[in-house]
């Protein structure tokens, strides 16, 4: 069947999608709306979660005529893990969107060789996602106090996780122009009624979560204590947004406690500047996200495009550097790699592909990346994205933004 055959008639034909933007108009038509608000909404005006996508946009690239490489390599390392695709999966909390949620995920991620972000504030316990992908990072924010934080950290460790991800990136900014979409602190008969009208209309997301004999879990798993039930979603949120910030004595007591009990590698996620970057290295960290938290955090932060280059200048030598915001295509991938990043991390993406079509829609997301990543690398001539360097890029004057450094 031809790819102009699937597109007259995708559903009953072929799930099969060609590009992010069509997995997301396919999670828009399938989701209901306030789930597919919460995937897509952004802090404030949304002035940062538009730059992260618009700043790629900028960038050019410079291809070559002739000369190209009749095989091309888009394999590295982060944090010891071997990826077979500079792509990572970003941990995102409480993937309602399909009922097998993380899990799915997980197993797309295996099946495409990559490494699995799982949030302590996932729907489905570490220990069954590290059973679908034994290649996954468990992602903590800093909440509770120093106990809790070890308890958690001796479950993931014991659940077989490669790695851990310090998420700090966040300001608790409430307001949204748009208005924010209501999300129930459970799922009950009550709250089935007064969501009726928005779900009813999305007959095969019910059929899905009918199938699996589950209904959506807005409870936090990873997040309940020894012996006792999970939070709900606001519960966990509650404690997160009461337990003190964190100072960069706690991020290198959280790294050392992490190192002392698994040997594992550590990562945090947030850094959108240069001296928060060294201070990174001087806290013992081993890899860094530059990040915004997807244009969640403070409104007006820059796109982690324009940030990477300088950050990486600065401390990629001492430490490995990812990044996350705004990636939609290969292109976009080959383009942070270029700039410093050894892979990138994708949260929505990977979360409409989810919506789209399970496992499967992750797979196809992952594979669309994999596509545009090759097409880019033989484009510009090069066998490796190893050999990935700003020489590849046309990049406007003004376009990077340092600051600290």
């Amino acid at each position: 069947m031809s790819r102009s055959a699937w597109r007259e008639n995708p559903w009953k034909q072929n799930p099969w999608f060609e590009s992010v933007a069509v997995a997301q108009e396919r999670a828009r038509k399938r989701l209901p709306q306030p789930v597919y608000g919460a995937l897509v909404a952004g802090s404030e005006r949304g002035q940062t979660i538009a730059d992260n996508q618009a700043a790629f946009a900028e960038i050019g690239v410079a291809p070559h005529v002739a000369g190209h490489h009749e095989k091309r390599s888009m394999e590295t390392t982060v944090m010891g893990e071997h990826l077979s695709i500079p792509v990572i999966i970003s941990p995102t909390g409480v993937q309602a969107v399909h009922p097998d949620g993380e899990v799915a995920v997980a197993r797309a991620a295996a099946a495409r060789g990559t490494v699995m972000g799982l949030s302590n504030f996932a729907s489905k316990p570490v220990e069954e996602v590290v059973a679908a992908n034994p290649a996954t990072f468990f992602q903590m924010y800093w909440t509770g106090d120093r106990d809790v934080m070890i308890q958690r950290m001796q479950r993931a460790h014991a659940a077989g996780a490669r790695g851990l991800i310090a998420t700090l990136d966040w300001s608790f900014s409430m307001g949204r122009d748009w208005g924010s979409p209501e999300i129930p602190e459970k799922v009950d008969l009550r709250t089935a009624v007064r969501f009726a009208p928005k779900v009813l209309t999305k007959v095969r997301w019910m059929k899905e979560f009918a199938k699996a004999g589950v209904i959506p879990d807005l409870t936090a798993p990873n997040l309940a204590p020894p012996g006792g039930a999970a939070p709900t979603f606001f519960g966990a949120y509650y404690e997160w947004m009461t337990t003190p910030p964190p100072s960069w004595d706690d991020v290198a007591w959280m790294r050392a406690t992490w190192a002392k009990l698994s040997g594992r590698p550590f990562m945090l996620k947030g850094v959108c500047r240069v001296d928060d970057a060294r201070r990174a290295v001087d806290a013992g960290v081993d890899a860094i996200s530059v990040s915004n938290h997807g244009g969640n955090n403070l409104d007006g932060t820059p796109a982690t495009i324009r940030v990477l280059h300088p950050i990486a200048t600065a401390v990629g030598d001492q430490l490995e550097v990812v990044m996350d915001g705004g990636v939609r295509r290969g292109s976009d991938v080959v383009k942070a790699l270029a700039l410093g990043a050894r892979a990138v991390m994708i949260g929505r993406a990977y979360l409409w592909g989810l919506a789209a079509n399970g496992q499967t829609g992750v797979e196809n997301v992952l594979d669309v990346l994999r596509g545009g990543i090759d097409s880019a690398l033989l484009g510009l001539g090069v066998a490796s994205i190893d050999e990935l360097t700003p020489e590849h890029l046309v990049i406007p004057d003004g376009f990077h933004r340092s600051f600290g450094g």
